[in-house]
C-alpha cells in the first residue's frame, strides 16, 4: 500500500520514498530528533508535521533517519506504516521507561526481547496470542552497542501500557484493583520496565516484515521505591542514543557483509 489519502505523499509524515533511509531511529519526544541527528554525517532537516520530526544523513555511507513517534501505540504504528512505505526496512525504537524489576535502577538500559501488549494498537495488527517480540539481529546489535557503551545493560521482556497514570496512581482509577494485579504478575513474572510504544512497534513490524528493536533508558523504579530502596533517577538518554547510533553502525556493516556490497548513498 502506498499514501492513503494523498497520491504523492505520506498523510502523516508528510515524506516520499528517497526522503528517508532504510535505517530509520525512532525517538518519541521530536526534541530529541536534532541531538539524534547531529550524530549521522551529512544531516538535514527533512520535515515537521504534527508529533512527526524528521531528518535524514549518513551512517558509514548508509542512509539513515530519525522519526519522532509521539507518546503510545497509535502514533507510533503509523510512524512505521509510513515509514515501511517510503523504503524503512530497520526500525530502533529509543525512549525512556520505568523500571519494574527490583535490580532495574535510574540510568540502566534496557534491550527489549519482546513486549508484554496491554496496549490497544497491536490487537487491530495481530491476535492477542501472538507475541510482540524483537528482531534477533537487531536484539544482538542493541546489546553489543550497549556494552561498547560501558551502560549497565538488560535484557528481556517489557511492558507497554496506553496509560501513564493508570501506571502511578492506579488507586485513583475504577479499575485500578486490576491494573494492579496484573502489575504484579508482571513483575513476577520477570518483566524489566515499563513503557508506552515497544508493543505496538513490534507487532506491527512483525506484520510489515521489517526489522524492529527497542532500547530504553530507565528513567526511575518505583517497586524500589515502594520498597525503601535507593531509587536514583536519570533523565538523560544520550548514553542510549549513541548506543542505538552503534547499533545501526553494527547492522550497516552486518547488513553489507551479508550482501557482499558497500553500498553508498
Amino acid at each position: 500500500m502506498a499514501t492513503v489519502y494523498s497520491p504523492e505523499r505520506e498523510f502523516h509524515l508528510n515524506i516520499t520514498a528517497g526522503d528517508i533511509g532504510g535505517y530509520v531511529i525512532l525517538p518519541g519526544d521530536p526534541g530529541r530528533c536534532e541531538k539524534i541527528a547531529a550524530l549521522f554525517d551529512d544531516a538535514h532537516f527533512v520535515t515537521s508535521n504534527r508529533e512527526y520530526t524528521i531528518y535524514t544523513g549518513s551512517i558509514d555511507r548508509e542512509k539513515v533517519s530519525v522519526c519522532s513517534t509521539g507518546i503510545g501505540g497509535p502514533s507510533a504504528a503509523i510512524a512505521l506504516e509510513e515509514l515501511v512505505h517510503c523504503g524503512a526496512h530497520t526500525l530502533i525504537r529509543v525512549g525512556t521507561s520505568g523500571g519494574m524489576d527490583v535490580k532495574v535502577m535510574g540510568g540502566d538500559v534496557v534491550v527489549a526481547t519482546g513486549a508484554v501488549r496491554m496496549e490497544g494498537t497491536s490487537r487491530e495488527y495481530a491476535p492477542i496470542e501472538y507475541p510482540a517480540v524483537a528482531d534477533y539481529e537487531v536484539v544482538t546489535a542493541l546489546y553489543q552497542a550497549a556494552l561498547d557503551q560501558q551502560l549497565r545493560v538488560h535484557v528481556g521482556v517489557v511492558q507497554s501500557k496506553d496509560s501513564f497514570y493508570g501506571q502511578h496512581d492506579p488507586d485513583s482509577m475504577p479499575v485500578g484493583c486490576g491494573l494492579k494485579q496484573k502489575w504484579e504478575a508482571y513483575i513476577r513474572c520477570g518483566a524489566l520496565c515499563s513503557e508506552m510504544e515497544t508493543a505496538a512497534l513490534f507487532i506491527a513490524g512483525a506484520v510489515r516484515k521489517v526489522r524492529v528493536g527497542s532500547l530504553l533508558t530507565v528513567f526511575a523504579n518505583q517497586t524500589r521505591r515502594e520498597m525503601g530502596l535507593d531509587d536514583p533517577q536519570c533523565l538523560d538518554s544520550g548514553a542510549a542514543v549513541k548506543a542505538v547510533v552503534g547499533a545501526v553502525r553494527i547492522l550497516i556493516r552486518h547488513d553489507q557483509k551479508k550482501t557482499g556490497q558497500n553500498k553508498t548513498i
